[in-house]
C-alpha cells in the first residue's frame, strides 16, 4: 500500500491546478480521502476475514466444507450487517453534532 500511495499521491500532486506548480487543495483533500476509503475497505476486508476464518475453520485443509462455506457465508453476512450499521449510526451522530456547532 505505500508504495501506491507514494507513487500516486505524488505524481498528482499540482496536476489539477492548471501549471504554474500552484497546488489545488480541493484536489489533495479528494486525494486523501480516497486513500482513507481505501484502506478502510482494506481493514475491513482483513478484520472480516480474520474473524470468520478464526470462527468457521476448525482445521485448516486444502478445501472448505459444506458447513465451513455455509459458517463463512452467515458469518460475513452478519459482519456487513453489523458494519452498515455502525457506520450509519456514526455518520448519523456526526451529521447531528455538526448541526449542532
Amino acid at each position: 500500500m505505500e508504495s501506491g500511495f507514494g507513487s500516486d499521491f505524488g505524481s498528482d500532486f499540482g496536476s489539477g491546478s492548471g501549471g504554474g506548480g500552484k497546488l489545488d487543495p480541493g484536489l489533495i483533500m479528494e486525494q486523501v480521502k480516497v486513500q482513507i476509503a481505501v484502506a478502510n475497505a482494506q481493514e475491513l476486508l482483513q478484520r472480516m476475514t480474520d474473524k470468520c476464518f478464526r470462527k468457521c475453520i476448525g482445521k485448516p485443509g486444502s478445501s472448505l466444507d459444506n458447513s465451513e462455506q455455509k459458517c463463512i457465508a452467515m458469518c460475513m453476512d452478519r459482519y456487513m450487517d453489523s458494519w452498515n450499521t455502525v457506520s450509519r449510526a456514526y455518520n448519523s451522530r456526526l451529521q447531528r453534532e455538526r448541526a449542532n456547532m
